[in-house]
């Protein structure tokens, strides 16, 4: 039987050569920035229209057309599966739709990108480049010695698609990699697993510590004063999960008491960071405009999972990224 694909129609100009390559056999209904559906030439309502499956493509991101795109799936009549380029769930849009009786995928393509973000600035962390930098304006030839990467240990808060390629990154370093998960199954790059109940007991160890977690009632506000009095001194904390999982005062307190040495933050309790938050002018503190997602090879991956899914979802073979709803 012939399913029904809804699909951006910006997104379906872009990709449209090769899911026909694909042979699939798929009705395609594009829609467009007046939230409507075009479906065999016609103009229709979001009530008007059932959808077999639905790409949230990530230029409805880029357009800002957001919020709009998720009203618009809420209203359609039904939608069986629901692929979006979010990695997180923690929108409210996402537990909406799954009560409706909807399938959702969320997108690993950010994942890659990510974990090079996150090494890249500890690596910079764990340097002396703005040393050799200065040595090099003074004309001034000293050796600085650094500390390797594999002489240090790593938690990392969550053990999705983005925490395994962070952990498969930084076990090439030949680092500790230590894992906080919901449950602690052994796993691939991972030296120790755990769960949230053994924090105090890993914090003290963790040189670098990454969140990479879902937002959830769990996690809000995880990363508070009894996490960062856990820490090991002159730890580094990177987040690039969601802003609310730390508490920002406890954040700037531990920084200030000399416990925690830098933090690096790509996500924050509101986006964009405003412009007097503190965070901006902390000597301790980088502050990235969530773009850790924004590597050269995203977009592709973005495009890569669509077309390898629909075609599953065609063929009535299992999908990729799958997401239990119990968990939104």
């Amino acid at each position: 039987m012939t399913k029904t694909v809804g699909i951006y129609d910006k997104a379906l100009e872009a990709i449209r050569p090769r899911l026909d390559a694909l042979a699939l056999d798929i009705e395609l209904v594009p829609f467009s920035r007046d939230g409507r559906y075009r479906v065999r030439g016609s103009s229709l309502a979001p009530e008007a229209v059932s959808l077999d499956y639905l790409w949230l493509s990530p230029m409805i991101s880029a357009e800002k057309f957001v919020p709009d795109a998720f009203d618009m799936a809420l209203r359609t009549k039904s939608i069986a599966v629901l692929q979006t380029f979010n990695a997180g769930l923690d929108a409210p849009f996402y537990a909406q739709i799954a009560a409706r009786g909807t399938q959702i995928c969320n997108s690993s393509a950010q994942s890659v990108a990510i974990a090079e973000f996150v090494l890249a600035h500890v690596l910079s962390l764990v340097h002396p480049i703005a040393q050799q930098a200065e040595q090099q304006q003074r004309r001034h030839w000293q050796v600085t010695p650094f500390r390797e990467i594999s002489q240090t240990s790593w938690l990392i808060l969550g053990f999705g698609p983005i925490g395994q390629q962070i952990a498969r990154r930084v076990k090439a370093f030949d680092a500790r990699t230590v894992v906080v998960r919901r449950s602690p199954q052994a796993a691939e790059h991972v030296d120790v697993c755990g769960t949230v109940d053994d924090l105090p007991r890993l914090l003290p160890e963790a040189d670098v510590i990454v969140i990479a977690c879902a937002l959830n009632d769990q996690t809000r506000g995880l990363a508070g004063e009894a996490f960062f009095a856990a820490a090991k001194p002159g730890a580094v904390l990177v987040n690039i999960a969601r802003g609310p999982i730390i508490d920002d005062a406890a954040l700037l307190a531990s920084l200030d008491a000399g416990r925690l040495a830098h933090a690096v933050l790509d996500v924050f309790h509101t986006e964009p960071l405003p412009t007097d938050d503190p965070l901006w002018t902390h000597p301790k503190v980088r502050v990235t405009a969530h773009t850790s997602f924004a590597g050269g090879g995203t977009r592709g991956r973005w495009e890569q999972l669509f077309l390898d899914n629909v075609a599953r979802f065609a063929r009535g073979e299992p999908l990729h990224n799958l997401v239990d709803p119990s968990g939104l």
